[in-house]
């Protein structure tokens, strides 16, 4: 906690000091998250790339607190919210760039990853179809190497612009980012995407279209898309499936005040009605426990888990 900050004295300052954005005071995060749970965020931001550096430099001098969030598919945000500035990036940080000599897109980090793939679909550009049907935002993607029916980000990836702690921005290749299975350095180094550049190939725009058309059913068909969720909740253990684990353990269904196993697939926690972070996080540690009792597997979450008084 820093002793000296005061959530009302930031917030005053910010909006002399940037007068073409709107600063939010005690903003609800469940209206930002897909899980539509989550207390207050102390301020709320949503920047443009440009806006972007001078705000996070500005933070630092303060000694605020801050923290940079996408579309808000992935997060499980305190029922006491966040302390400190939340950023995001979305709508306002969402311009798409096409290089069709090249076979390259440039997509700024609040840019949808379903609104690239089909940018690319119209380009009749191949390589992104698996990312369609992932309800996240490029700078997520990138910070967690998102991943679906059989691709990742990294398979497409030449490069993140990167703002970082120093207050630098850097362009990172891929290969220094280090991603793995949901996993990138930014998870250790801190820093936050603003951008990246992804490597396509041509193909033909139809058989593009049928592909991403196709990984929509596949969603709709398999996954619970009626109720608020975060995605998969738990990572895939190694040598299984955190779905079937949960559904062998009996746990379909299973519920903690207004969450609950999806009935229609047991990777994904549900909130079913009006649930609570508490909830979700009692769900997650029971059905932990349980798989662990039956099977022996420990269940890591996929979900990030954030706010205020978390553990």
């Amino acid at each position: 906690m820093h002793n000296t900050y005061s959530k009302e004295e930031v917030y005053n300052k910010l909006t002399s000091r940037f007068s073409d954005m709107e600063f939010l005071l005690d903003e609800p995060m469940k209206k930002h998250t897909t899980f539509r749970i989550g207390g207050p965020a102390d301020i709320y931001v949503e920047p443009s790339i440009s806006q972007m550096v001078p705000l996070l430099r500005y933070l630092q001098e303060l000694q605020t607190p801050y923290m940079v969030i996408g579309n808000g598919s992935n997060l499980l945000v305190s029922d006491d919210g966040i302390e400190g500035v939340v950023i995001s990036l979305g709508k306002n940080a969402s311009d798409i760039q096409i290089d069709k000599e090249q076979a390259c897109i440039y997509a700024e980090a609040g840019a949808m990853l379903s609104s690239v793939a089909n940018r690319a679909a119209e380009a009749g550009l191949t390589g992104l179809e698996f990312a369609s049907g992932i309800p996240g935002s490029i700078g997520g993607a990138v910070y967690m190497n998102a991943g679906a029916y059989g691709g990742e980000i990294k398979d497409v990836l030449i490069n993140a612009d990167v703002f970082q702690d120093s207050g630098e921005v850097s362009q990172i290749a891929c290969d220094a980012l280090d991603l793995s299975y949901r996993h990138s350095a930014l998870m250790e180094k801190s820093g936050f995407v603003l951008g990246a550049k992804l490597q396509l190939s041509p193909g033909n725009v139809d058989e593009i279209k049928a592909t991403i058309e196709d990984i929509r059913q596949k969603r709709v068909d398999k996954q619970p898309l009626n109720f608020p969720s975060a995605g998969s909740t738990f990572k895939r253990p190694e040598g299984y499936f955190a779905g079937k684990l949960i559904d062998d353990a009996g746990l379909r269904g299973y519920t903690v005040g207004g969450a609950q196993v999806s009935e229609k697939h047991c990777g994904f926690v549900v909130n079913k009605s009006e649930a609570t972070a508490a909830d979700v996080l009692q769900l997650m540690k029971d059905v932990d426990a349980k798989v662990y009792e039956k099977f022996g597997v420990h269940l890591t979450p996929e979900v990030r888990i954030i706010g205020r008084n978390i553990n």
